[in-house]
């Protein structure tokens, strides 16, 4: 008898001590499992979001409803009713973005802007465009969809597809058509 109950209480122990090691993290998972497939994670609506660096505001983004995916492999928040973002630069001067809807990427630090895109940059440069690209780690914006954009002097460049920096001062296009005034009382370096 007394060798059954010792039997059994090793079975006892054993099997606590398996139950306890394989115990492991997984609120992740349980957070996963507790949502529909594909639903957000959280949902903002008439958010006003300021982003700061050193007590300055540099980016406000305004949306009337944003979805935040976080919990996905490849984790992104969409604005499907469009946003509305301001950025200021080091000099205080803003540029404004905005699009009938935008998706931004975190893993990748790309935006996706698109229908009715208008950017108005702080020298009052305006680029419309069907769908563009901002990609903030490298401070860099591009497309490869039919664009307009108006230069502060009234001079205009249209086409499809372009690449230029975030301030549009280094501008790159691949098809295009327009008008350039060009200054003759300025003096060129061999141009």
């Amino acid at each position: 008898m007394k060798n059954k109950l010792y039997i059994l209480k090793s079975v006892v122990v054993l099997l606590g001590a398996i139950t306890l090691f394989s115990c492991e993290d997984n609120t992740r998972d349980i957070k996963r499992l507790s949502l529909s497939d594909n639903a957000p994670v959280g949902v903002g609506i008439n958010t006003n979001t300021k982003y700061l660096d050193s007590g300055k505001v540099k980016v406000n983004l305004l949306t009337e409803k944003s979805l935040n995916y976080a919990t996905l492999d490849f984790p992104y928040r969409e604005f499907p009713n469009g946003v509305e973002v301001w950025y200021w630069d080091d000099d205080d001067k803003k540029s404004v973005v905005t699009s009938d809807f935008a998706i931004e990427y975190s893993k990748s630090n790309l935006v996706d802007m698109r229908s009715n895109v208008r950017v108005v940059t702080e020298d009052g440069t305006t680029v419309f465009a069907d769908q563009m690209y901002w990609d903030q780690k490298n401070k860099w914006v591009f497309t490869d969809k039919p664009y307009k954009i108006i230069f502060k002097d009234g001079s205009f460049n249209e086409g499809e597809g372009f690449n230029s920096s975030e301030n549009f001062k280094t501008f790159m296009s691949r098809k295009n058509q327009g008008v350039q005034f060009i200054d003759k009382t300025k003096e060129t370096d061999g141009i």
